[in-house]
């Protein structure tokens, strides 16, 4: 089963790039980078986007030959680079710069472990008590903002035009300001990937004038949903003096106009259905149940992601025990896999994450495994994208059940690798893709365990063409919002702002003076 709706592509996306750039360069700035290097065995290696807004931003990186600005986390990455720090990208057919930021051990220990992670992560997902706002780490997210401005500006000193700027997500909120102030007629984007939250919760962030202030030196940030829209206004709105206009979701501060949008991120959903029918995903899957001893007419649920506390993989578990306590009838008739992969080691609160979710899973097995037959079979292996893509489609149900999630992409690749027996989402109401995939998953409030160990029963009683009929539907909205079309939106949004700009310079004041 696969939907091929026909919608943006790289190829459209970067059409839409060159409307909006012109003559202009394209800058994109970014934690991560697209391309990493290193030494395995005295041989050089190169680490490729295998997926994710990385993979999906290189094709129109490589079609607008503009420069990707990144930390430099490789350990060969420096041994590749030119005396300005960049290298041309892709190693076989260089297209753009991939130009590095060098980061001491301190700098990742305060900007990312410390304030995006302990304070900026905690903070937008409403857990205000995992937040840790030490000075040191404040400090150290202001001066890393400030070196990946620097190497913007310095990657674009010899431009005839001021660039266009696209920064992604919550490591960098305070680069834009630094940018605005040397290149004032850039043209600044920001997206931020992670819920925004309500300005009650954000107010317990003690920087939080600072990060609105770096924000607001934007003309468009972009938010997954239309409620953190909303919520982001009313920061602004409750916590500065700028000049927030509903209608037009802008806000005017500091002689400048910034234009607010939900834009909600979408997956490559042709490559998802194309990873899931390769033999490479048969032949994983097949080997899989045999070593885990899964029956072959045992229904399988499934659950792949990072091991965070924002995931609910603990709440999940609970209702997963409350399900085959209350229906002894499916013991044995339905396993659950859960894949984790290790995140943010080191970190106190993730540290600790994972051993309570290695001790779930062992306490539901002792209480229902039989010889023949493991209730929860839990792997950390790192697994080739085929064999994610052969869980999804091999389960009966994709459990996707966050506590908090900006948009969580699982819950649509789990739809798109839909290729054969439909499997049905289960979907937290919680996750921001709850907005366009909500209403033919089946969704459940990961903290009622009595009313999420229902909800399981009700999703294994549908019936086939019932999954077949809900599955069809989100696949249509999977493969028509998919992440070209994302990135085609986000760039008729900003060249539709940068045509408002122009007109105001040539016909009077600037829109930001009313």
């Amino acid at each position: 089963m696969n939907t091929n709706t026909t919608g943006a592509t790289a190829e459209s996306a970067a059409e839409t790039v060159a409307e909006l750039c012109e003559e202009r360069e394209l800058v994109v700035v970014s934690n991560r980078e697209p391309y990493s290097h290193a030494r395995e065995e005295g041989r050089l290696t190169v680490d490729r986007p295998a997926g994710g807004l990385t993979a999906a931003l290189d094709p129109v990186m490589q079609a607008a030959e503009g420069t990707w600005v990144a930390w430099g986390d490789g350990d060969a990455d420096r041994e590749v680079v030119g005396p300005d720090d960049a290298v041309a990208v892709p190693p076989d057919d260089p297209a753009y710069d991939l130009r590095r930021v060098w980061l001491t051990d301190e700098q990742v220990e305060g900007y990312y472990r410390g304030y995006s992670n302990r304070v900026l992560w905690p903070l937008c997902h409403l857990d205000t008590a995992k937040m840790t706002p030490r000075e040191e780490f404040w400090r150290a997210y202001r001066e890393t903002n400030s070196e990946f401005a620097d190497a913007l500006l310095d990657s674009t000193a010899d431009a005839d035009r001021d660039p266009v700027v696209w920064f992604q997500d919550y490591h960098l909120a305070l680069a834009p300001r630094a940018v605005r102030e040397s290149r004032s007629d850039a043209f600044l984007a920001h997206f931020w990937h992670i819920p925004w939250p309500s300005q009650d919760v954000f107010r317990a962030c003690p920087q939080y004038e600072q990060l609105l202030d770096g924000l607001l030196a934007n003309d468009l940030v972009g938010f997954h949903t239309d409620e953190y829209c909303r919520n982001f206004l009313d920061c602004v709105e409750s916590a500065t003096d700028a000049r927030v206009d509903r209608s037009s979701r802008s806000v005017a501060h500091r002689g400048q106009r910034t234009f607010v949008r939900a834009l909600p991120l979408g997956i490559d959903a042709r490559r998802q259905a194309d990873l899931a029918e390769r033999d490479a995903a048969d032949e994983w899957w097949a080997d899989f149940r045999e070593e885990e001893g899964i029956d072959p007419s045992t229904s399988v649920a499934v659950g792949v992601e990072r091991l965070d506390y924002t995931k609910g993989i603990e709440p999940r578990l609970r209702a997963l025990e409350r399900f085959w306590a209350d229906n002894p009838e499916w013991r044995g008739e339905l396993t659950y896999v859960q894949k984790g992969t290790e995140s943010r080691s080191g970190i106190p609160a993730y540290d600790a994450l994972q051993k309570r979710v290695a001790d779930a899973v062992e306490r539901v097995n002792d209480r229902f495994a039989t010889e023949e037959w493991t209730p929860v079979v839990y792997t950390t292996d790192h697994l080739p994208e085929e064999a994610i893509a052969a869980l999804y489609r091999e389960a009966d149900l994709g459990l996707v059940t966050p506590v908090r999630d900006g948009m969580n992409l699982v819950a649509k690749e789990f739809v798109a690798a839909q290729t054969r027996d439909p499997g049905l989402l289960v979907l937290s109401e919680l996750a921001g893709a709850t907005d366009q995939l909500g209403d033919e998953a089946l969704l459940v409030h990961p903290y009622d365990t009595a009313g999420f160990a229902d909800r399981l029963g009700d999703a294994l009683a549908l019936s086939r063409a019932e999954r077949r009929r809900r599955v069809a539907d989100l696949q249509r909205e999977v493969h028509a919002e998919d992440v070209y079309d994302w990135l085609e939106s986000t760039f008729e949004t900003a060249a539709a702002i940068e045509r408002g700009r122009r007109s105001v310079r040539t016909t009077g004041p600037r829109a930001t003076d009313d």
